[in-house]
């Protein structure tokens, strides 16, 4: 992953990420049960990444049966999409299924202000009446700026507001790594 700041630490390894990802899914599976009524949200654009590998992990080491995976594009969902700061790409919405009345797990790579997550249920909730919104992220870098938690988490790491968390994947920077910049 190419990182234009002053200094980028690696806080994360390659095994240390995998292991994430098991206790990410082994707390799902604690609170879902069979997940007959739960369906995945991959937040766009890299929650995606990380939405298919639990879902992959979920059905072929753990034998969790047909999990409903989508992926939502909040681009027009975001406050500073409205203010015209910067411009943004869209991404591609693609949930082909139901949420109505279904347990909604959003996943993302990293939790900072609540802002994206905010988007996530406005778009979400601009559509269906989901019967529950959970989130799964694999990092908490704190500095919420709005009422949101997650409820599964890979690990929290504190951060300053100057800091960025970059989660690293092989299918988007061609390494497995959690670096602090």
């Amino acid at each position: 992953m190419t990182v234009d700041n002053t200094y980028t630490k690696q806080i994360i390894s390659d095994k240390e990420l995998q292991v994430m990802l098991h206790r990410l899914a082994c707390e799902l599976i604690e609170n879902h049960n069979d997940f007959s009524d739960t369906v995945f949200i991959g937040i766009q654009p890299r929650g995606t990444h990380l939405a298919q590998r639990l879902v992959k992990l979920l059905t072929e080491e753990y034998h969790v049966p047909n999990i409903p995976l989508g992926l939502l594009d909040i681009t027009f969902f975001r406050d500073d999409f409205r203010r015209g700061e910067k411009p943004l790409a869209a991404n591609t919405t693609d949930i082909p299924f139901l949420v109505e009345d279904k347990k909604v797990v959003f996943i993302d790579d990293v939790l900072y202000t609540g802002r994206t997550v905010r988007a996530a249920m406005d778009a979400i909730l601009d559509v269906s009446r989901p019967q529950v919104i959970r989130l799964a992220i694999m990092v908490d870098r704190g500095h919420r700026e709005l009422p949101i938690r997650a409820d599964f988490i890979g690990k929290n790491i504190p951060t300053a507001h100057e800091e960025n968390v970059h989660v690293c994947l092989q299918e988007v920077d061609g390494t497995e790594e959690i670096l602090l910049t």
